[in-house]
């Protein structure tokens, strides 16, 4: 009966992730379908522009041809015209003339018959028609602006769609993910010397499997890449995975998307728990600033009416501090319960607060800067049975590092009470390295990766990051991977002296 209802347990958990991998598989065929209807209307309207814009530069030479052949055709009937009325003047005072010599020829009288052919000498020797090119200064040929567009007519016709660019694949083997960064690595299927550049595209995920179109962040986009791979730095692994694809472009056209590539990005994510921290600290999400008057007034007035038994307490409680508790984290476990008032509620002069993500296995890494006028804080880890009343180092539940700046500056590694200080230089930002399974607490200046201490210990039950803070502030970054180099540095910090092994203490 048992293992029936656990076969088919496994077959309806079989059939819920097929059932979701086919919805997913629906929801992007949807999507491509929309994608195929928008994208043939843009591409139709691009092509418009395109016609257009080459009948416009069709129109623009032919009216420039036809501009050329009326000024050749003006200029020419201007020159035959000229030409035209030269001649006929010249026509009109010969046939002038000509019909005088033909009167002098009936004068009888000889001087003056001889009078008259000395005018008609001399006029003759001064006539316009005997002057006179008789070739037309131009011909009629227009030859010279004959076209023949014949080249250009079969250059036309073979007007295509440009080759668009093949897909690029992806190597996930050649893909790096490390110190927050990323290394996307490609390569082209069939060499293509007419690509110009590559766009990647990315986005977060908690799916391991193929990208979703719904419940999904939009695709963020690198252009203009010029070699096939690319590095993202800066980033902060607040998803379990980043999905990348890539897409070869020519000088015209962009190609398809390479098959998307998931890789994993998971990191240690945590908030401070604002419902555990002391009264006098003002949280919010990744800082935590200590207040004089941060609710301290209000609490003495609760404890009066706390004895009156006063309904009213009650709300005066839940509102006594901004804020609403986190919700409940699952990177690495879960937040422990936090009631207010509860042992995880810290009171007297331990300023403390909590984050809201227990850690129960593998190594983890945050930092954590503080304010420059920040006068007294701790950053360290503590089991979540940290007492109300307890300070960070001062029990052997907590292990910390201590920067104290009032009156005179120490620097010291805490623990069950026990103090070791540090001869080094207090950094801008600390790093703190957590290796549950190996029984390690490690602090670094976040900057150089210089190690600044080293618990070795046995952690017996889940730890909580924990901070103190008095006159001052702390902010926190999480969602980051465990350093390179302090992986690297792991090795040496095995070589620890005596001196540090008096903190090194086993707790139950």
């Amino acid at each position: 009966m048992d293992s029936q209802k656990e076969a088919l347990q496994r077959i309806i958990s079989t059939l819920a992730n097929k059932n979701d991998e086919i919805q997913n598989f629906i929801d992007t065929l949807n999507h491509t379908l929309k994608g195929v209807q928008e994208n043939s209307s843009n591409i139709l309207s691009e092509l418009d522009e395109e016609f257009d814009s080459l009948y416009s530069v069709l129109d623009e030479m032919k009216e420039s041809m036809i501009n050329s052949i009326k000024q050749e055709q003006a200029r020419k009937s201007q020159e035959l015209q000229s030409q035209l009325s030269q001649c006929n003047n010249a026509l009109e005072n010969s046939e002038e003339l000509l019909e005088f010599a033909t009167r002098s020829l009936d004068i009888k009288e000889a001087e003056e018959f001889s009078k008259a052919a000395r005018q008609i000498k001399d006029r003759v020797t001064m006539a316009s028609a005997f002057r006179l090119s008789l070739k037309p200064k131009v011909s009629d040929n227009m030859t010279h602006l004959m076209v023949d567009f014949s080249q250009e007519r079969q250059m036309l016709q073979t007007l295509t769609f440009l080759p668009v660019p093949k897909a690029p694949e992806i190597d996930p083997v050649e893909c790096l993910v490390a110190d927050n960064s990323v290394t996307v690595a490609w390569r082209m299927a069939e060499e293509d010397n007419k690509i110009d550049h590559f766009i990647l595209e990315y986005r977060k995920t908690n799916f391991d499997g193929l990208p979703r179109v719904k419940d999904e962040r939009c695709w963020e986009i690198i252009d203009n890449i010029k070699g096939t791979e690319y590095t993202l730095s800066g980033l902060k692994f607040d998803s379990k995975y980043m999905n990348f694809r890539v897409r070869a472009c020519n000088k015209a056209v962009a190609g398809e998307c390479s098959d998307p590539v998931t890789l994993e990005t998971k990191a240690l994510n945590f908030s401070l728990d604002n419902s555990s921290s002391h009264l006098n600290l003002r949280v919010e999400d990744t800082y935590v600033e200590w207040d004089p008057t941060g609710g301290k007034s209000q609490e003495n007035k609760m404890k009066g009416k706390e004895n009156k038994g006063s309904v009213h307490v009650t709300s005066l409680k839940r509102h006594t501090r901004s804020g609403t508790p986190s919700p409940k984290r699952t990177s690495v476990g879960s937040r422990p319960p936090a009631v207010r008032g509860s042992r995880d509620r810290f009171t007297g002069e331990s300023y403390t607060v909590l984050g809201d993500t227990v850690i129960e296995s593998g190594q983890h890494y945050w930092e954590v800067k503080a304010q420059k006028d920040c006068k007294s804080y701790s950053v360290g880890v503590a089991y979540k049975t940290l007492g109300k009343f307890d300070q960070l180092g001062k029990t052997n539940t907590s292990w910390c590092i201590h920067v104290n700046n009032w009156l005179q500056n120490t620097f010291a590694a805490k623990h069950n009470n026990k103090v070791k200080a540090l001869d080094v230089t207090v950094p801008e930002r600390i790093g703190v390295f957590c290796d549950f399974d190996g029984g390690q607490l490690s602090f670094y200046d976040a900057h150089s990766k210089q190690l600044l201490y080293s618990f070795k210990t046995k952690f017996t039950q889940p730890l909580l990051p924990g901070f103190m803070v008095w006159c001052g502030g702390l902010s926190l970054s999480t969602g980051m991977q465990v350093p390179s180099a302090v992986r690297t540095l792991q090795k040496s910090e095995n070589g620890m002296t005596g001196s540090a092994s008096s903190l090194n203490i086993v707790t139950q």
